[in-house]
């Protein structure tokens, strides 16, 4: 009982810290925020003055019953009138409340969704690889309807009720006697809190019935699936004993969590009846003793009824809050993160401009005990074509990424111009770089859409431009709806030459000064690679220009080739020098001569 005692103290601080996370997001909305409560109070004291009318009706009929006055029946009329006006107010302004305040939960919904979205897209490469998108949604989602129950639960439901039993207590005080105050704010302390921890230690039963339930099915699925096993060893009379066990431990676990709800329901009553036991009795004994009326008494009895009816609820709402908040959580945790890779407070804008690129003494390592580059240092001067060839996993796809900034190198420096990559903005720096990745990831939209992802402030005209170029316009001419092609759902309905193409045309869009192949062709047959590689050439002109290749084929042109192998750089030279000086490259072209025949 102590324990969870503390372990609902210690998720205190991180309660408050969620909600004072939302805190900011309302401000941008105090007008109707404010607006909504002045609603709230006046439905609530619309609904507190509902005994008090009761009061008036039944003391004047009281009055004319004894005195037998006809003209007393004026009196009741106008009462029951206000009282019924009154009974409606309470329900209008509680209506009229719901509709001020759904647009600030709605749109504060949207605004931390999207804040959400935008710092998913600022965190590192590193971060995207370890989570799965899967459960991120499910963060998100959980997140977002978390957030609006807390809004709804906590304005409209806990705000509205302490607001109630205050207003209870202070009219009683008043008109009756202060005895009566005393009572109510001590039984609905005392109800509050009992509600609380039997809500807590539920809690615990439940969880320990779930797990139980979980555990008696893979006991059954597990025997079931390894039915043969069973069967060989004939363990079926173990089995079920060992299930027989299980479903047990999990019947004890449901009666536990059954038992603990008739008792949070009878301790409820309970605690209801005393208190409105005490406060008759008091009220009895006083209107026997004439110093107070019989419609005091009326007000007492439904004053009391009015303040634990939503007391009822709350028990509900705190155990929905404790669960929401560990979902919201959950959602801030994720804009906690910091990005590893971000913009220097100097950064300064790139400016595209005749740029060598190169990389001196770069060493970097996914993680420390494996390296993936050693000492590497190569420059592409601007307008040439230089490509990366070497076995697979010496390291040459991690260049793509360290130049687009997707990771940070351990050391030595990428510079352009000059100057150190880190020393741009990312956004400014990325803008002028292109690539054509290993494997084309095209979103499920059509092919003109997919295109004009490039830039997408494009022309047409600018689109048919690099269609021509990337040799596309066979292909989209063979369509019957053209550029309005769907794409299939990752890029399924269009063949690995074609969707090549497509990430090509998409990148000359973009109109990079640098440009990246990572393995572009390799999944092409000869005839479309000669194609793509024409294509590429034509493109890679004017550009600066990196070629990492699996085939050696398809960078017999470039000026100058490096051969990486295990991180390290073995040799370099163009094709001729290179097959002269009879090393790792000319063993490599041999191979894949070979493989051709």
């Amino acid at each position: 009982m102590h324990g969870h005692h503390g372990s609902a103290a210690a998720s205190g601080p991180h309660d408050w810290d969620v909600i004072k996370g939302l805190i900011p997001y309302l401000m941008r909305h105090r007008g109707r925020v404010l607006a909504a409560l002045a609603l709230l109070v006046a439905a609530k004291l619309s609904n507190v003055l509902v005994p008090v009318s009761l009061k008036f009706i039944v003391d004047a009929l009281d009055v004319s019953l004894t005195d037998g006055v006809a003209i007393a029946l004026v009196v009741p009329v106008a009462l029951v009138l206000g009282y019924g006006a009154l009974r409606f107010g309470a329900v209008f302004f509680g209506e009229l409340r719901d509709t001020v305040f759904a647009p600030v939960a709605e749109r504060t919904l949207s605004e931390i969704g999207l804040a959400v979205f935008s710092h998913l897209h600022k965190l590192d490469l590193a971060y995207h690889l370890d989570r799965r998108t899967g459960g991120l949604s499910r963060d998100m989602d959980r997140g977002t309807s978390a957030i609006s129950f807390l809004l709804r639960s906590v304005v409209f439901s806990v705000v509205p009720i302490l607001l109630e039993v205050l207003f209870v207590a202070a009219i009683m005080a008043i008109s009756a006697d202060t005895i009566f105050a005393v009572v109510v704010l001590v039984s609905v302390v005392v109800y509050i809190v009992f509600s609380v921890w039997m809500t807590n230690k539920r809690t615990e039963f439940i969880r320990a019935a779930n797990i139980k339930d979980s555990q008696a099915n893979t006991r059954a699925i597990d025997s079931l699936l390894n039915y043969e096993t069973v069967k060989y060893f004939n363990n079926e009379q173990w089995e079920q004993d060992r299930y027989g066990v299980s479903l047990r431990e999990r019947e004890q676990a449901k009666i536990k969590n059954l038992y603990s709800l008739a008792v949070l329901n009878s301790g409820q009553a309970l605690i209801i009846g005393i208190s409105v036991m005490t406060i008759m009795w008091l009220a009895a004994a006083r209107v026997a003793a004439g110093t107070m009326t019989l419609g005091d008494l009326a007000m007492v009895n439904a004053f009391m009824l009015q303040v634990f009816i939503p007391l009822n609820a709350l028990g509900f709402i705190y155990r929905e809050v404790r669960r929401t908040l560990t979902d919201v959580e959950a959602m801030f945790n994720i804009l906690d993160i910091q990005p590893a890779i971000k913009d220097t407070p100097d950064a300064v804008a790139y400016q595209a401009g005749k740029h060598d690129l190169s990389f001196q003494h770069v060493s970097f390592a996914y993680n420390p005990d494996r390296p993936i580059l050693k000492d590497i240092s190569f420059t592409v001067p601007t307008g040439q074509k230089v490509a990366i060839v070497g076995p697979s996993g010496a390291g040459k796809s991690t260049l793509a990424r360290l130049l687009f900034r997707f990771y940070d190198i351990d050391e030595g420096v990428i510079s352009v111009g000059g100057q150190d990559i880190r020393h741009f903005t990312l956004d400014s720096w990325r803008a002028q770089l292109g690539t054509v990745p290993q494997d084309t990831v095209l979103f499920n939209d059509t092919i003109g859409s997919n295109i004009h992802y490039g830039r997408p402030s494009a022309s047409q005209a600018e689109v048919d431009e690099v269609i021509g170029f990337s040799h596309l316009e066979g292909f989209v001419a063979s369509l019957p709806a053209g550029l309005d092609t769907m794409v299939g759902e990752r890029g399924l309905k269009v063949s690995g030459g074609e969707k090549q193409r497509i990430a090509i045309a998409r990148m000359l869009l973009k109109n990079p000064a640098f440009m990246v192949f990572d393995e572009a062709t390799s999944s092409l047959d000869s005839a479309a690679e000669q194609a793509i590689g024409l294509a590429l050439d034509e493109v890679a002109r004017n550009h600066t220009t990196l070629v990492i290749a699996h085939r050696l084929s398809t960078v017999v042109d470039a000026d100058n080739i490096i051969v990486l192998e295990q991180g390290r750089i073995v040799e370099s030279g163009n094709h001729a020098e290179l097959m002269a000086s009879k090393g790792l490259y000319y063993s490599l072209w041999q191979l894949q001569q070979r493989e051709q025949r």
